[in-house]
């Protein structure tokens, strides 16, 4: 049918309990949440979601995986992550129809089906609020370290041709930060340099200048340490169809990282009117 709408969503490890939230996080939690209502409307047949902590070396990788199962404590992060079960259903079929696209497109591609794969926080954090009851299958994709940013946007757009060809709905999920020079402390935010260029990378987004924006990633990806350089943002951006609208939802900081909620869509996602503006907008 087609791809209903796409997003860039956090996954920062003090997210992953929704009680432990802190406080310059919760407005991410908050705006999260009321996408995940928006899903249950919205009804898609499959979410398929790239993950910055499944950063493979040499291929692009496939979860082909038709049940994914298991309990994940996050080896970076055993203190926020530990003993967090999880029980998503896959989609083997569309999986194996994107990996056998990547290989016709001359793309280093791989389908991964085994029940003992583990995923990784960047997936499970996000899909904790997006699809709470476990509900709606999931495809995981990796980012890949040997391609650069072109190459991973023509995957991105291979990707993409399947999507608007199959017969299901479809939400695609980009699990990730913007500028990512991590330091101690999650309350710091990323310094002023940093921070300008985030503010420039939204504002080309926000005003659907998504050229200039996906010029701009790799030297914006050099000088903030953009996550994975930027891979989940070129793929992001082959994601997003001409007249959809950009809505930005919440921000906050996470050890010197920037953390934002971006949609995508032919219906801009609202939120409830008591959710503050975001750091961005201030």
């Amino acid at each position: 049918m087609t791809i209903e709408f796409s997003m860039l969503a956090p996954h920062v490890p003090s997210m992953c309990h929704e009680d432990l939230v802190p406080e310059f996080q919760k407005d991410m939690a908050a705006s999260m949440k009321e996408i995940g209502k928006q899903l249950k409307e919205i009804n898609p047949d499959v979410i398929v979601l790239v993950s910055c902590h499944w950063p493979s070396t040499f291929f692009h990788y496939v979860d082909c995986t038709p049940i994914h199962k298991g309990i994940l404590t996050a080896f970076e992060a055993p203190d926020l992550i530990k003993d967090v079960a999880y029980h998503y259903p896959g989609d083997e079929d569309l999986a194996n129809k994107l990996v056998k696209a990547g290989e016709e497109a001359g793309l280093q591609v791989q389908g991964v089906n085994d029940p003992y794969y583990l995923w990784d926080y960047g997936s499970v954090v996000p899909l904790r609020y997006l699809v709470p009851n476990e509900d709606i299958p999931v495809i995981n994709l990796s980012v890949t370290l040997a391609a650069n940013l072109e190459e991973t946007y023509k995957w991105g757009q291979t990707i993409a041709k399947v999507l608007r060809e199959t017969d299901k709905k479809v939400v695609f999920v980009s699990s990730g930060a913007l500028s990512h020079n991590l330091v101690r402390g999650r309350h710091n935010t990323p310094t002023v340099t940093e921070h300008a260029m985030d503010k420039q990378f939204i504002e080309f987004m926000m005003n659907k200048n998504y050229q200039a924006a996906y010029e701009m990633l790799p030297e914006y990806a050099r000088h903030a340490r953009v996550e994975s350089g930027g891979r989940h943002l070129a793929m992001l951006f082959s994601m997003i169809e001409e007249g959809w609208e950009p809505a930005y939802l919440a921000d906050g900081q996470s050890s010197g990282s920037w953390n934002a909620v971006i949609t995508f869509g032919k219906k801009v996602v609202t939120l409830p009117e008591t959710t503050e503006e975001t750091q961005f907008a201030k």
